[in-house]
């Protein structure tokens, strides 16, 4: 076997996970009609150039959602702001239209630096940037590890308005005196407190403080934590702090728990669960890259199409992961909690946590994956009990 899929050493510490009651992983879907949010603004009521709302109705963007609807406007009158809401509402184009709107009034000086805790994060990110900025002659430089880091000193020294990647990876751009931080009036931190939880807190800190006193800061997340909250009050100025977040967990996710008396016969519960006919798109979350290997091939022995997604692949075979998936060309994609945070995969029908996740937080985050976009989605979690 591979060596980045040998099995993680624990020294003997259990899974923290297992001590959440597991009466939180059970929770009945609201329906639609209770979580459904009314606008107060459209998109051409924000006063966009009109070159980017073309792009932004040509998206499908007919109605703003809560957290663009509440965020939009402050952000367009540049003042920094903290966004809360639940995964899956739209907090990628919250804060990237109003940056492009921005840079299209000034784009000789405007630089924009977005920070994302993932790589797949930070590429659809900026997936959704180049889709917005179609025909407005803006360019992006995406800036992650497990790329080549020569393509990436290649376009970082070429003509840019923002930068797209990740904390250790941009650190290396700048120790290395291709990236100047201080050519960036805006920022912002998109899941801050997964990159804290991920032990990014001493790159994002050198970072920003790297960054021109003279910027707009934007804060996007699900959660914030006390070490979060207190790094948002030092690197900005008077934030409006704007939270849709309804409850914990996103309210049309409808929750529940499978119980395993005998972890020998885990699989064959999950084989049960995965052949019947609404299993149509699921996501499994396991906590090592060698379980979520593992699972992953044993699925593909017994008939399922099937892949996996975890830090031991290299970013390319992430990349082709990911996108059968969206695609549809697998429907079952088996991750660690790298795929649990941000990232847009469409139709999910079923999240199953394989593994309880080490903390409540993981939790909905991983679960946030289905019933985005106001559709309902359903996620299971095995616990095991004698």
């Amino acid at each position: 076997m591979p060596s980045r899929f040998r099995k993680q050493s624990r020294g003997g510490r259990g899974n923290p996970g297992e001590n959440i009651d597991i009466n939180r992983f059970i929770n009945k879907a609201q329906p639609l009609s209770e979580t459904a949010y009314t606008a107060k603004n459209t998109f051409q009521s924000f006063n966009l150039d009109i070159r980017l709302l073309e792009n932004v109705l040509a998206k499908g963007y007919t109605t703003p959602m809560a957290i663009q609807d509440q965020t939009i406007m402050p952000a367009l009158e540049g003042k920094d702001l903290i966004g809360l809401a639940n995964t899956g509402m739209g907090k990628t184009a919250a804060f990237l239209i109003p940056l492009i709107n921005k840079t299209l009034k000034n784009q000789s000086t405007n630089k924009t630096l977005i920070i994302a805790p993932t790589r797949e994060l930070a590429e659809q990110i900026r997936s959704e940037l180049i889709e917005l900025t179609r025909k407005l002659g803006i360019y992006s430089v995406l800036v992650i590890g497990g790329a080549s880091i020569n393509r990436q000193i290649g376009e970082l020294r070429r003509s840019h308005q923002f930068v797209i990647g990740t904390p250790g990876r941009l650190k290396d751009m700048f120790n290395r005196k291709v990236l100047n931080l201080s050519l960036f009036n805006n920022i912002v931190l998109d899941e801050v407190d997964r990159m804290f939880d991920m032990g990014f807190s001493r790159d994002i800190k050198l970072i920003i403080s790297q960054l021109p006193k003279n910027r707009q800061s934007l804060f996007f997340s699900a959660t914030i934590n006390s070490e979060v909250d207190q790094l948002i009050k030092a690197h900005s100025q008077n934030p409006i702090k704007i939270s849709v977040v309804r409850r914990e967990t996103t309210g049309n996710v409808d929750q529940d728990i499978i119980k395993v008396t005998d972890t020998a016969k885990k699989i064959e519960v999950l084989h049960d669960l995965l052949i019947k006919e609404e299993f149509e798109k699921v996501l499994i979350f396991g906590r090592t890259k060698w379980g979520v290997n593992k699972l992953s091939i044993e699925l593909q022995k017994r008939g399922f199409q099937a892949d996996a997604i975890h830090g031991g692949k290299t970013q390319s075979q992430r990349q082709k992961a990911l996108y059968s998936f969206k695609e549809g060309r697998v429907s079952i994609l088996v991750a660690t909690d790298v795929a649990a945070r941000g990232l847009d995969i469409p139709n999910v029908t079923h999240v199953i946590n394989y593994e309880v996740p080490e903390t409540y937080t993981d939790y909905i985050h991983r679960i946030g994956r289905a019933g985005r976009a106001n559709n309902t989605g359903k996620a299971l979690t095995f616990v095991n009990r004698a």
